[in-house]
């Protein structure tokens, strides 16, 4: 390059005589002005070299090193200029120094810009090259950034920007034809295109949904750009292309949260999370080391689980919150009196549960233990230690349950609406909401992990409907509805509309680029079986025993006002369970759990389980 430049520099002052002239031009008898011509180049690479001119890699240039060119250039040309008249050597003509100029500006800048043409043109000629056809979507900034980085990659060749924009229909930017959402279908047959780029990083949700209702029907793969604020915070780089995540299907436009009331039960208190370790247990603690708390406690049985959330706080910088993992379970009264007692916890999150309906439904007992006792267990800690606060997390499907975990869990919610009652020091809320996105157990990872296994995609019945929040947004809220409480408060979540399982299934497979393998397309990838109802589970859940509901400050939060019991009845059932438990009695585990939750209506026979249950 450096040699190029010199030989450039030089034959460019020749040819401006000559072009000025009229005529092949050579100094003959004029020595100082062939001197001067000569060594141009002594004069030209220091300032090339300036402008790092020979750090530049040449398949990468852009139109910022073709600005540092024109600087470099007019600089030298300028210089060179001075040069000649301070020496006072005759037989340069004026304009010599703008054609000079001109001419060097064109050979340098337009010789780097070539090579970049052909150096760009290998993955396009290569033969073996396995480049896939691509369209993007918004042909706005981020459309046109994203174009160029394709440009140079060798997995994506950009074919058409997809606008909606009147004015640029049919125009052409950065050698791309701009079509509209109408034109999407005949693109991918004539341009074989197999994946669709989302460059519409600043769109609202709902208009994301109604571009992947559009794109749901094609046989296609669709990725989108993240967002500014994600590129920011580091969360990705530039060059990521990610799925289309699911919630963008199932969500809806985020609400903004009350940040005084995400601090108010944890500003500067001792928190302990229970279950800490679980989908939602982890989240939790996510954002309650962001309101800054005084401590936070870990409370996990699992041990790797514990482990692995533990390490994820290790590497964040947070020299304002102590973290201190604790392995324990609720059941064991000594050891988390113990706990909350040494560290004065004074608002706990209690989350730990068994989730999984089969296998509760299978291992009732435990399910019992664990989520029934286990909640009696922890809030009467937490009244003998004066802990200010406690929130439950619950479920829709302790609404009217037709399986042992939704019973389990309704009982709970009784436990702590009976001990409110009482007077006592400490503030117990519930917070009942439904399915998150991701959470472990959950029936889109299950999807995503046989889709990518090539099928077939499991459902248990065509017509079961889901309520689905993000496991973030859930977490947002059970924080603000907490804090809300005043005692014995049920709050539920705003999930939004019910989503049909087969239908979640069937957009799943056609975002993977695939097509659901049915009678009406034979020559589908994906097939689609429905395998009969679980142990427990119903078509639909609910989220209110009755529809005597209130609306509080969160347009995502409602107060419920339901029945209950005292605790003066519902102590002997809790004594007669607990018995029951310890003899293996499962039928009159069943009863009890009946008796509690008159709603509850076993899907199950009980002498269906006995075969199963180790009890």
């Amino acid at each position: 390059m450096v040699l190029f430049d010199a030989c450039t520099v030089i034959a460019s002052i020749f040819l401006a005589f000559s072009l000025r002239l009229g005529h092949f031009y050579y100094p003959t008898g004029n020595n100082h002005l062939l001197l001067i011509m000569i060594a141009s180049p002594i004069l030209a690479l220091p300032i090339f070299y300036a402008f790092g001119f020979y750090r530049e890699v040449i398949r990468y240039v852009g139109f910022k090193a073709l600005w540092q060119i024109n600087q470099a250039t007019t600089l030298y040309a300028v210089l060179w200029a001075l040069i000649s008249f301070m020496a006072v050597i005759d037989g340069i003509p004026r304009t010599v120094i703008l054609i000079n100029w001109s001419i060097v500006l064109m050979s340098v800048g337009g010789s780097r810009f070539f090579a970049r043409w052909v150096l760009s043109q290998e993955n396009i000629t290569n033969p073996l090259s396995q480049k896939r056809n691509v369209l993007i979507y918004g042909a706005g900034s981020a459309g046109r950034e994203l174009c160029t980085a394709l440009y140079q990659s060798s997995e994506y060749n950009p074919v058409a920007f997809v606008d909606n924009s009147v004015e640029l229909y049919r125009q052409s930017i950065n050698g791309l034809e701009v079509f509209n959402e109408d034109d999407i279908e005949d693109l991918i047959q004539k341009h074989n295109i197999k994946e669709v780029l989302l460059a519409l990083p600043s769109i609202s949700r709902r208009r994301r949904n109604e571009i992947i209702a559009i794109l749901n029907p094609l046989p296609i793969n669709v990725r989108s750009l993240p967002s500014v604020s994600e590129l920011a915070q580091g969360k990705v780089k530039i060059d990521d292309l990610r799925d289309v995540s699911i919630k963008d299907l199932l969500g809806r436009e985020p609400v903004k949260p009350n940040e005084e009331l995400l601090k108010l039960k944890i500003t500067g208190k001792v928190v302990l999370v229970t279950g800490a370790g679980g989908s939602i247990g982890s989240e939790l603690c996510r954002q309650i080391i962001l309101q800054k708390p005084k401590q936070l406690i870990l409370y996990e049985i699992n041990e790797f689980s514990l482990y692995n959330v533990d390490q994820e706080f290790d590497k964040i910088e947070m020299s304002h919150v102590e973290i201190l993992p604790i392995l324990g379970s609720v059941k064991d009264r000594k050891r988390f009196q113990n706990v909350v007692k040494h560290f004065s916890v004074q608002t706990i999150y209690h989350a730990a549960a068994y989730k999984h309906v089969p296998l509760v439904e299978y291992n009732n007992s435990e399910g019992v233990l664990n989520n029934t006792f286990g909640t009696l267990i922890a809030a009467e800690v937490a009244l003998a230690e004066k802990v200010e606060t406690f929130v439950l997390i619950s479920t829709d499907k302790a609404v009217r349950p037709t399986n042992t975990m939704g019973a389990t869990k309704r009982i709970a919610e009784l436990v702590l609406q009976a001990l409110s009652k009482q007077e006592s020091s400490t503030c117990f809320t519930m917070v009942r909401f439904g399915n998150v996105l991701d959470s472990s157990g959950s029936v889109i990872p299950l999807f995503k992990q046989q889709i990518k296994n090539g099928g077939p995609v499991t459902v248990t019945n065509t017509n079961m409907v889901r309520y689905f929040m993000t496991i973030p947004e859930a977490v947002e809220l059970v924080v603000q509805a907490g804090a809300m409480g005043k005692g014995g408060d049920v709050f539920v979540l705003d999930m939004g509309e019910p989503v049909r399982i087969y239908d979640l299934a069937i957009k799943m497979i056609q975002l993977s680029g695939l097509q659901v393998l049915d009678e009406d397309n034979l020559d589908g990838d994906i097939e689609i079986k429905c395998i009969g109802l679980r142990p427990g589970e119903k078509l639909y859940e609910e989220l209110l025993v009755s529809d005597n509901i209130s609306q509080t400050d969160s347009l995502l939060i409602m107060r419920a006002e339901e029945s209950m019991l005292d605790w003066e009845d519902l102590k002997p059932i809790l004594d007669q369970l607990n018995e029951a438990i310890n003899n293996s009695d499962q039928e009159k585990v069943r009863e009890l759990l009946i008796e509690a939750v008159p709603e509850f209506k076993p899907q199950c026979d009980i002498a269906d389980l006995l075969f199963k249950n180790g009890d």
